[in-house]
């Protein structure tokens, strides 16, 4: 857990840090990191509400970058958690991280004490990252750039390990596919594009290749 959970940390500074530079107060980056507690979203949700964005346009952009959560959900032992209560919480809590984590062969055993004890030490250092990188915000030159590039370096190693876990080349060369084109038709609004075509790829993937399974279980 410790490795990965201090990977989040110089994410949790530079998002501490770029909502001192939006100009809101340093705790409002410690209100986003424990009651959102979603990463890649808040860095987004941050950007929404500095441009005053609909709630529509916010919920509907919350529903696509998390909408992964539900395939999650299916190979998460929520099951070992028991108790009401718990189980809201390690809904709540179900990260990247905690999920890459949980859902390997290793943690089948695994008690609840375990997993929410995960998921909890997740939530603290994200939370503590974030006020850190908050108070010392105002520290940080607002000349300096690159801090929004820290999601992008986090999905890029994300991208790189699960490349390694599967050793698949097409998925992640459909993905670059789907960005450059969602880039040329869609312009500053490609997120959703992207997302919208490349999960169109993986729904055409795999039901070709059950259509294939279907054809060599007949013959």
């Amino acid at each position: 857990m410790l490795p990965a959970a201090l990977g989040a940390v110089p994410l949790g500074l530079a998002f501490g840090v770029l909502v001192t530079h939006t100009g809101l107060a340093w705790w409002w980056g410690t209100v986003f990191a424990s009651v959102v507690f979603a990463g890649s979203f808040e860095f987004l949700l941050l950007g929404l509400v500095m441009a005053v964005a609909p709630l529509s346009q916010i919920a509907v952009t919350a529903f696509l970058v998390n909408f992964r959560h539900v395939f999650y959900a299916l190979s998460f032992p929520l099951h070992r958690v028991r108790g009401a209560g718990a189980k809201v919480y390690s809904t709540f809590a179900l990260t990247d991280e905690a999920w890459a984590l949980t859902a390997s062969p290793g943690a089948r055993e695994w008690s609840r004490g375990r997993i929410l004890a995960i998921q909890g030490g997740f939530h603290v250092v994200w939370v503590a990252s974030v006020t850190a990188g908050g108070l010392v915000g105002n520290l940080v030159p607002e000349g300096v750039h690159g801090l929004g590039f820290a999601l992008t370096a986090l999905f890029l190693v994300l991208g790189i390990d699960a490349y390694r876990v599967r050793r698949r080349l097409p998925a992640p060369i459909a993905a670059v596919v789907c960005a450059v084109v969602a880039g040329a038709l869609f312009g500053e609004g490609m997120l959703v594009g992207a997302m919208g075509l490349f999960t169109g790829y993986l729904v055409v993937t795999f039901l070709v290749e059950r259509r294939r399974g279907r054809r060599g279980r007949r013959a």
